[in-house]
């Protein structure tokens, strides 16, 4: 009876010893802050490396006040890790709270995690783009936009009427005088002229004469 007893007690402290093994604790637990560099997301990623399985809340406070939450429902020894949004301070350690156990059942862990969190020096921030400096001269297009070919309007423009040229085959006018000689013009108009004189001063001599014969006739 007494070796049957002992066996019972050391059956039962190997699994005590097992179910301690197993047990869900705060070691298993690490949070570190994190920067999506893309898209400037902050995040505190918390990582459950408990190989029981036991479920867990995790709760992220600064100075006592809550400022974030997440859960992690089926954890593994190979760890599972929650990413907890949150748009974290530079230089800042927050406190990172778990509480583990099974839905109605006794609570295995309820602390912080050691040391909290601190986050990194820098802000989580996106890229900015910077855009091109302008460019003073720009390269020619490889293809310059076509030209306008459409032809232009014409103009209406208004011609004077040629002057009438005079009709060279016409006849000339009797007499061979021009039309400089009708106006008393020309090139004869001097010779005319002598003609005139001469006659007259033949007219008048004669006339002279007529006027003495008469006088010795009527004696």
């Amino acid at each position: 009876m007494r070796s049957i007893g002992v066996a019972s007690v050391a059956a039962a402290l190997a699994l005590g010893v097992a179910g301690n093994a197993f047990a869900c604790k705060i070691g298993d637990f690490s949070a570190v802050a994190n920067c999506d560099k893309t898209n400037g997301k902050a995040t505190i990623d918390v990582t459950d490396a408990d190989s029981s399985g036991t479920p867990a809340t995790v709760t992220i406070l600064d100075n006592g006040v809550q400022v974030a939450s997440g859960t992690i429902d089926h954890p593994t020894a190979d760890g599972v890790t929650v990413s907890i949004p949150l748009a974290w301070a530079p230089s800042k350690t927050y406190t990172v709270h778990v509480t583990a156990g099974q839905p109605g059942k006794k609570v295995l862990v309820d602390e912080d995690i050691k040391g909290g969190v601190t986050t990194p020096s820098e802000a989580c921030t996106a890229p900015v783009d910077n855009p091109p400096p302008p460019v003073d001269n720009p390269p020619p297009a490889d293809n310059p936009p076509p030209k306008d070919t459409k032809s232009p309007t014409p103009t209406a423009t208004t011609t004077a009427p040629a002057a009438a040229v005079a009709d060279t085959n016409a006849p000339s006018p009797a007499g061979g005088t021009s039309n400089l000689a009708e106006t008393g013009g020309g090139s004869n108009t001097g010779m005319i002229a002598g003609v005139a004189a001469v006659l007259v001063a033949a007219g008048g001599g004669t006339v002279f004469m007529l006027r003495r014969r008469n006088p010795a006739g009527r004696h």
